[in-house]
């Protein structure tokens, strides 16, 4: 599972959404009458125990929505592990602590993936934001499990992404923001084959203006992907996609949430300012944008809207997508969280748990957690 949410200074979740999207699956198994061991990171403790990154809280929000006592085991392997797991009866649910206490998760380690495996007869992931990762939890634990399989949320992730992406109903309009052009680059340019509409916002818009030739100011530009921005656009032209950019910006004197701002179209941008959200002729000019889409996919804030005055941008954004028309497919990541504040979560379509395995997918990689199961698949028995 990737119950790797949200905590506060005091270790209490804010968002349990990530619980509740795999309670299908364990309740599925419990309904089977399995003994239910559960398995997941949080945070980066970096191979250490850190009490702050149990997850203690986790159990105890389980047992809640379970109405079922969910027993948290001090590791999640070892002797202690393995004593509770041999001790449980059909129906029992042990939760493993955090799998990245340990070192050898995140190195794919395969004696910790046989520590792992050796514990139980069938392995489901259901984890899809950690599929992109090449983790024993993911890969190496199939090769010591008989029976091997995908839970419904990964079913789920994967049958939406087909639907906006390998077989979207068109015209399909794709909204990127975020920071960095580097780190979506190849979606960039995988969406100028597969998009009609190519929408850029957030700050990744302020290298593309940078890489044309127009004053940002202080604003943050990745002088290293200028090549790759023109690039993106060189490609949108000759692919004949019609690529969005902000014609405004809320632009401020410093990056802080008491910073003087004001709105400037974007060849005004002055030299001692910086860009940190899209204006409001933006907020008009994309939202006629997506008008006539039939699938839209958003990945990425259009501004730093964890400032209030730098989330309009973000939130106006949120309300046009989840009043259109179209098949909405939000892709994780700070976008989900964005949707969530805004309350408009209930009209999207589906929001993706994983940001970097969506993105991943769209790039056309595939997934290690994913390929784990088929290539198990291929040479034993796998459960569908």
């Amino acid at each position: 599972m990737d119950f790797n949410v949200p905590l506060d200074d005091k270790g209490n979740i804010t968002d349990d959404t990530r619980i509740r999207s795999v309670l299908p699956t364990i309740n599925y198994a419990l309904d089977e009458n399995a003994k239910v061991i559960l398995a997941s990171h949080l945070g980066r403790p970096m191979g250490k125990k850190d009490p702050t990154l149990s997850l203690a809280s986790v159990a105890k929000r389980l047992s809640r929505l379970l109405e079922k006592d969910v027993k948290l085991a001090p590791d999640c392997v070892g002797p202690e592990a393995k004593k509770i797991v041999m001790e449980m009866k059909p129906g029992d649910i042990v939760l493993l602590e955090n799998l990245r206490f340990h070192s050898a998760e995140e190195k794919n380690d395969t004696e910790f993936g046989r520590k792992l495996g050796e514990m139980a007869e069938v392995y489901i992931n259901d984890a899809f934001a950690t599929a992109h990762r090449t983790h024993a939890s993911t890969v190496s634990i199939t090769e010591f499990v008989d029976t091997v399989g995908a839970g419904f949320l990964m079913k789920k992730e994967l049958t939406y992404f087909s639907k906006a992406f390998e077989n979207p109903v068109r015209p399909l309009v794709a909204i990127i923001g975020g920071k960095k052009v580097s780190d979506k680059v190849g979606v960039l340019k995988t969406l100028c084959e597969k998009a009609d509409k190519l929408i850029i916002g957030g700050g990744m818009a302020l290298t593309f203006f940078d890489a044309l030739g127009y004053e940002v100011g202080k604003s943050f530009s990745e002088k290293g992907a200028l090549t790759e921005a023109k690039e993106v656009i060189e490609s949108a032209k000759k692919k004949n996609i019609k690529l969005y950019l902000p014609v405004d910006f809320v632009v401020a004197d410093r990056f802080s949430a008491s910073a003087e701002t004001k709105v400037v179209a974007y060849q005004e941008i002055p030299k001692d300012w910086m860009a940190l959200d899209i204006g409001p002729a933006t907020v008009i000019l994309f939202s006629e944008a997506i008008q006539n889409a039939k699938t839209i996919l958003w990945n990425g804030p259009m501004g730093v809207f964890e400032m209030d005055a730098f989330s309009r941008g973000t939130f106006a954004m949120v309300r046009n997508v989840a009043d259109s028309y179209a098949l909405t497919i939000v892709g994780g990541g700070d976008t989900d969280v964005a949707v969530h504040r805004a309350g408009e979560f209930a009209k999207m379509s589906y929001i993706s748990t994983g940001g970097g395995a969506f993105l991943d997918l769209i790039k056309g990689n595939d997934l290690p957690g994913i390929l784990a199961l088929r290539n198990k698949k291929k040479t034993k028995k796998a459960a569908v």
